[in-house]
């Protein structure tokens, strides 16, 4: 049997009942972190720019659809 991760807010064993926090309470905290956006991911204000990047050079004389 493999090894249990420990708590990922405090480290402990976690508890079969809240696995896999330890207890209610590290739950509770996990789960204000998720609903506050303390783990939202950040994001760039430039993506549209790369994404025009990836498009190849269009042929000389042709028309760009838009």
């Amino acid at each position: 049997m493999a090894a249990q991760k420990p708590c990922p807010i405090c480290g402990k064993p976690p508890t079969a009942a809240s696995r896999p926090f330890c207890s209610e309470r590290c739950r509770d905290v996990d789960l204000n972190r998720w609903l506050s956006g303390s783990y939202a991911i950040p994001a760039s204000d430039t993506e549209a720019d790369d994404d025009e990047e990836l498009l190849p050079p269009s042929a000389p004389g042709a028309r760009r659809s838009s």
